[in-house]
């Protein structure tokens, strides 16, 4: 069974950094495309970064550029999220997704959905 489970989360200090993880299972990561969203109380899910099967092609958008890395670690079947100064306006539940694509146009539609990990920025 396909299976996406993120962690990771916590509660940082702004300015602080958080790496999340995204372990996938029923699935080999290094030939689908997987993404990371965020939903924070009130507001809808948006995309955050993606990140291409294959090569590995990486897209951020715009407002989260410099400050976020994705990466895969193709041996331990993981995509990882690299957070660093970290605002309290980040304070979400991010969540990884399957997609249909990654590309430099953004993220492609989400074919399944992990659990999810909270994030919190505060002082």
């Amino acid at each position: 069974q396909e299976q996406l489970v993120e962690s990771g989360g916590g509660s940082v200090q702004p300015g602080g950094s958080l790496r999340l993880s995204c372990a996938a299972s029923g699935f080999r990561v290094p030939y689908i495309a997987i993404g990371w969203f965020r939903q924070a109380p009130g507001k809808e899910r948006e995309g955050v970064s993606c990140i291409s099967s294959g090569e590995g092609f990486t897209y951020y958008v715009d407002s989260m550029k410099g400050r976020v890395t994705i990466s895969r670690d193709n041996a331990k079947n993981t995509v990882y999220l690299q957070m660093n100064s970290l605002k309290p306006d980040d304070t979400a539940v991010y969540y990884c997704a399957w997609l249909s694509y990654c590309s430099g146009i953004g993220l492609g539609r989400p074919n399944s959905w992990g659990q999810g990990t909270q994030v919190t920025v505060s002082t």
